[in-house]
């Protein structure tokens, strides 16, 4: 135990320079450079930056882009200036930060940057959602999306668009959340939080002007064993409304296969919903979604039908543990009246898992009629996608056959 202590040591990130520059030589030999300054913060005294990278012992440092302008071909990168993460302020720091708390945050903010009009609270783990609420309000936002999967949302980073205030706090401070963040925290919210003295605060005053952030480019770099990397411009969808759906039909060998049913407006209003968290789900990727609430999000996974399942059997486990702590307080694994767990169980089969009535939302085109037929079985009415599968007609004549709705988005938003 002694030797392994030893190894599991914090490597922070004093070996990063204080400043860093990255230069892009043109075939002319003009030359486009972007610096950038490390940020650290004030904890207990000293400066600090990152704790560590994805574990410890991988230094980590955090950058902001301090100057310089990236132009290639008709795509520009963001400005300087518009920070959002990289100039936090950091309320409380717990243990200070480590790299995965702070990209598990801009995961959040690449999903609610898309809905600056209504109070969104995004609950983010490795990078993906556990669960992503609209609400009237910044704490039924926060209950909603902690609701849709409770045991995912354990330790978890919380992302809000609107001030904290005492009401969400006094939900926040009950359950074990690793990192919150919001543009403000109002009057006695963080006399409230300071009681959880592990929770990393964060107060990032931009996320009051994310709207702006909608559409705006980066440069994303993936690095390879070798030493090289691969870039490409950030992601940007292009479906925010109903009026961008495009109609699901197909040809296939001379024949026309076209969805019968439009969707409804509630049901066009979660398939938009739907498709922008989709976008910010790591793939391939499935997720349900109903009233402005994640049901079941399916991450990561090889196949598209394994997905759809993986997205449906953590409805059904949401909907349990939601039952079991609303009803009993208690977990469904900690109950130990096997009646009581029979009840539940009995009820989620019931309403199958929460998922009736539905959207079903996926990042890529469904290759065959299986995957879609896993959410059509538990009762969803309405279907996103890109479309372009050989089999779209498959898939058409399966939403048919269950009286569903499907539209199109034509654009794929894979995340990897």
């Amino acid at each position: 135990m002694k030797n392994f202590q030893a190894a599991y040591r914090t490597m922070e990130e004093e070996h990063f320079p204080p400043a860093m520059e990255i230069s892009f030589v043109e075939a002319d030999g003009s030359r486009q450079t972007l610096t950038y300054e490390k940020e650290t913060w004030d904890i207990a005294g000293e400066r600090k930056g990152l704790r560590y990278g994805d574990n410890p012992g991988q230094e980590a440092a955090l950058y902001r882009l301090s100057g310089g302008n990236l132009r290639l071909g008709e795509v520009e990168s963001i400005a300087p200036g518009r920070w959002l993460l990289s100039d936090t302020e950091l309320l409380q720091s717990g243990k200070h930060p480590g790299k995965t708390n702070l990209t598990d945050v801009d995961s959040a903010l690449n999903i609610i940057r898309y809905f600056p009009g209504t109070p969104v609270c995004a609950i983010i783990k490795h990078n993906n959602p556990s669960g992503v609420a609209l609400g009237t309000t910044p704490a039924e936002a926060y209950a909603k999306a902690f609701a849709a999967d409770p045991v995912a949302a354990f330790g978890g980073a919380v992302v809000l668009n609107r001030p904290v205030d005492v009401g969400t706090a006094e939900l926040v401070a009950k359950e074990y959340v690793e990192v919150l963040a919001a543009p403000e925290y109002e009057p006695g919210a963080m006399d409230i939080l300071a009681k959880k003295k592990n929770l990393r605060i964060l107060r990032i005053g931009n996320i009051a002007k994310l709207e702006s952030f909608i559409g705006s480019r980066v440069l994303d770099f993936r690095s390879l064993v070798d030493g090289g990397f691969v870039a490409q411009w950030s992601f940007a969808p292009e479906v925010f409304s109903p009026a961008a759906f495009l109609k699901a039909e197909v040809e296939r060998e001379g024949k026309r296969y076209a969805v019968d049913r439009e969707p409804t407006e509630r049901e066009a209003k979660d398939l938009v919903f739907a498709w922008l968290v989709e976008c910010g789900v790591t793939s391939n990727s499935v997720l349900y979604a109903k009233d402005g609430c994640t049901v079941g999000i399916g991450a990561g996974q090889q196949d598209r039908v394994g997905v759809a399942e993986l997205a449906r059997d953590r409805a059904y486990r949401n909907a349990a543990e939601r039952i079991a702590r609303e009803r009993f307080g208690a977990t469904l694994f900690s109950l130990d009246d096997e009646n009581k767990k029979r009840e539940i169980l009995a009820e989620v089969e019931a309403i199958h898992g929460g998922l009736k009535g539905s959207v079903m939302a996926s990042d890529a085109y469904f290759p065959f009629r299986d995957g879609i037929d896993v959410g059509l079985g538990e009762g969803v009415t309405a279907v996103i996608q890109p479309g372009g599968s050989l089999r779209d007609f498959e898939s058409i004549e399966a939403c048919n056959e269950r009286g569903a709705a499907m539209v199109f988005t034509g654009q794929r938003c894979f995340r990897h």
